[in-house]
């Protein structure tokens, strides 16, 4: 039997309770960064380290805590996380809970500490739910070395920033100031062949999806729109800490000569912010002439022209941009009225001139919407004619204003954490003033399916990607989903 080590990392999964019939065809499966970040910079620090990617092997959290005992480690770290961290860490925790009660019982003794942005958020409910001895609150490179020396020296966690027990609280974690002082991720340490991009990421070359990375050029996001609850994994403020371009590059290197990875996601909340440091990272890539299919988040208000050409020279393919609403006024209700139609559609014709194509994320019922806003948001959708569109419903995600507002206002929420899951059977999505929960889950439901039905959209991805992706689409389409709180036509 192999030494025992310090840490294992367990990144579990629940994929088919989160996505339902789309979870192979639809999700991407993407290696956790944050749990390989936070290992390699462990690792740095001399410490033993071993990950389990449960969520990528298929393992179940019983299959995972099985695996977890050979050999037993001193500490258990479970990440609540998800290839959009801010959308996934809550529909995970019901795979987390079941992960920490199973390791309970095969590996008592261990201790166990749960890290990600919904355990941030609500560290004293997630040590409830979990039984875990520890949550890490924010951060977790420097909080976790720290009570590892204090768990070897036999003393308890008091005093470590960011590291929540029982018995009190402990604040936010410090944050790590300089990125660069960050290795390179551990991906030795994670079944990197097995990790799979988006089915849009890979429209012209679906049979290729695999293998998948990712790379970050920053942390965090200087805007504070009311859905997001990003800021909960760094110290619950809005903000943004950048690395060098060289290093950002350095990481593309060993994606593409290590692991034989073409498909990169650039994980950064928003990419596009520093325009200086965006063109010097495309031309090092460019340098490099790996033929990479990149993609990015970028806001219709911080591309341009010259940013745009550049980035499809390295392989950046895609943009994703965040219209959220097609009502001005639902938007401004977010924090996202800088947005104007126009500057929307400008963006997305410039980007789509540039030969990037476009993902348009749209959010129905949002707090101000009415069924005009919802079918302004349709009709926007349609009108832009994105090559792909993430039809999504607001959500109370823990760390939210949205969340504060519908727990101090009394609204219903999802009764299982599986119920923030957008595509899940339990999926619940918050009522807005003038609209139940049902009506808008049906309406979203039913305009997934019509955007994709359009004789315009079937007509651009057959010209712009060929009859593959149009099948693929058609086999999406074949897929219903189950909806247990949908509103029935004579409820709407």
């Amino acid at each position: 039997m192999s030494e025992r080590v310090d840490i294992l990392f367990i990144n579990p999964g629940d994929r088919d309770r989160m996505y339902g019939a789309l979870a192979e065809s639809l999700a991407a499966c993407e290696p956790p960064l944050w749990t390989a970040l936070t290992a390699a910079f462990l690792r740095g620090k001399g410490r033993s380290v071993r990950i389990l990617g449960a969520d990528a092997e298929g393992w179940s959290p019983e299959r995972a805590a099985d695996e977890a005992r050979a050999p037993a480690p001193g500490l258990v770290a479970i990440a609540a996380a998800g290839s959009n961290p801010s959308a996934a860490s809550t529909p995970k925790m019901d795979a987390v809970i079941r992960l920490s009660r199973a390791l309970r019982q095969r590996l008592p003794g261990v201790p166990v500490l749960v890290y990600g942005i919904h355990p941030s958020a609500l560290p004293e409910r997630t040590l409830e739910e979990t039984g875990a001895e520890f949550v890490c609150r924010g951060e977790t490179f420097l909080a976790l070395d720290a009570l590892l020396a204090a768990l070897q020296a036999g003393r308890g966690p008091e005093g470590i920033p960011g590291i929540w027990t029982r018995r009190g609280n402990a604040g936010w974690a410090e944050l790590l100031r300089d990125l660069d002082e960050l290795p390179a991720p551990a991906w030795d340490l994670l079944p990197m062949e097995k990790y799979r991009a988006h089915n849009w990421h890979c429209f012209d070359r679906l049979d290729q999806r695999r293998p998948y990375g990712v790379v970050y050029t920053s942390l965090g996001c200087p805007f504070g729109c009311t859905f997001c609850n990003v800021s909960a994994l760094y110290d619950g403020r809005p903000g943004v800490r950048f690395r060098s371009p060289a290093r950002a590059a350095a990481d593309v290197d060993l994606l593409a000569t290590e692991y034989g990875v073409r498909n990169i996601k650039i994980l950064d909340e928003l990419f596009v912010l520093k325009a200086p440091a965006v063109l010097e990272l495309m031309d090092r890539i460019i340098a490099r002439g790996y033929g990479l299919n990149l993609w990015a988040y970028a806001r219709a208000d911080t591309v341009d022209e010259r940013l745009l050409r550049r980035m499809k020279q390295a392989g950046v393919n895609w943009l994703a941009y965040g219209i959220e609403s097609g009502s001005p006024e639902v938007r401004r209700g977010v924090a996202k009225g800088r947005l104007s139609q126009e500057l929307i559609r400008r963006a997305v014709k410039m980007t789509q001139e540039a030969g990037i194509h476009v993902v348009g994320n749209f959010i129905f019922g949002l707090p101000d919407d009415d069924r005009a806003s919802l079918q302004q948001t349709y009709d926007l959708a349609a009108e832009l004619n994105c090559e792909y569109a993430n039809f999504y419903t607001a959500m109370a995600y823990p760390g939210s204003r949205l969340h504060e507002d519908a727990v101090s206002r009394g609204l219903r929420l999802p009764e299982t954490w599986a119920g923030y899951a957008q595509l899940s059977e339990e999926s619940l999505p918050l009522p807005t003033r003038q609209l139940g929960s049902g009506e808008v889950l049906r309406f979203r439901d039913e305009a997934f399916d019509r955007y994709y039905r359009r004789p315009e959209y079937r007509a651009m991805i057959l010209s712009r990607f060929g009859p593959g992706a149009l099948a693929h689409i058609d086999e999406m389409l074949a897929h219903k989903l189950r909806r247990r709180h949908a509103a029935a036509p004579e409820a709407a």
